[in-house]
């Protein structure tokens, strides 16, 4: 058997996080998410909305491109099922534009959650008036070649992090964080007891029952700020 045979760049069937996760994990913020999850799988910054009101939960289907080609976004549009999320690894690049309008009504005619790319879109007025989910690291209004082979469905690292295929990514005003397909459920309630304590400590500052939190001293004392027995 061949090396490609055994691993083809093109992978069409994943396991893909739950549709009962996904559906709990949009009803969360993406930092309380990254929190409960050890304060990692936050993309980098540069991965932002194009509009602040766009917000998506679902498993990845990941793809891996050359700078400046979108073909294997075009072979994750003719693979992807409704509400996946595509993530594709463009390398950062801001030189052309890896997708615009035409793809983005295809993907949410399909039924696409959203798309994440570690690289640059066009025609975001026309995006945005769709109402279609587009994180990207800029603007580029130069187009895309198509000639380009890639990967699809492998582990790809986007913004910093390493996002596998049904991983499960979730995506709002803040950016993007992404859990792992296997811990994904497990979080679930750590996140609503994170969004419970969150409640009552803010509770707590407006009726000035507590305005200021209760571990602060400690932690100042543990790094040395005041000594034992001092408190500010």
């Amino acid at each position: 058997m061949s090396h490609a045979a055994a691993c083809p760049d093109v992978i069409t069937s994943i396991e893909r996080v739950s549709p009962e996760v996904v559906a709990q994990a949009a009803g969360y913020a993406s930092s309380i998410l990254a929190d409960v999850a050890g304060r990692r799988g936050g993309l980098h910054g540069r991965i932002a909305p194009l509009a602040p009101s766009m917000r998506f939960a679902g498993p990845a289907i990941t793809v891996e491109v050359r700078p400046g080609d979108n073909l294997m976004i075009h072979a994750a549009l003719a693979v992807a099922q409704p509400g996946d999320v595509i993530v594709v690894d463009g390398k950062g690049d801001l030189s052309s534009a890896l997708m615009g309008e035409i793809m983005s009504q295809q993907a949410k005619a399909l039924g696409v959650a959203a798309v994440v790319i570690d690289g640059a879109v066009r025609d975001s007025e026309a995006i945005c008036a769709l109402g279609f989910p587009m994180y990207a690291a800029g603007l580029n209004p130069n187009g895309p070649t198509k000639a380009i082979a890639g990967r699809l469905n492998h582990p790809i690292s986007v913004g910093g992090v390493t996002v596998r295929p049904g991983d499960l990514v979730v995506g709002d005003a803040d950016g993007v964080t992404v859990i792992e397909r296997e811990k994904a459920a497990a979080m679930m309630p750590l996140a609503a007891q994170k969004v419970a304590a969150e409640t009552k400590r803010i509770a707590d500052i407006q009726s000035r029952k507590a305005l200021r939190p209760a571990w602060l001293d400690g932690a100042l004392r543990a790094a040395g700020v005041i000594g034992e027995g001092e408190t500010l």
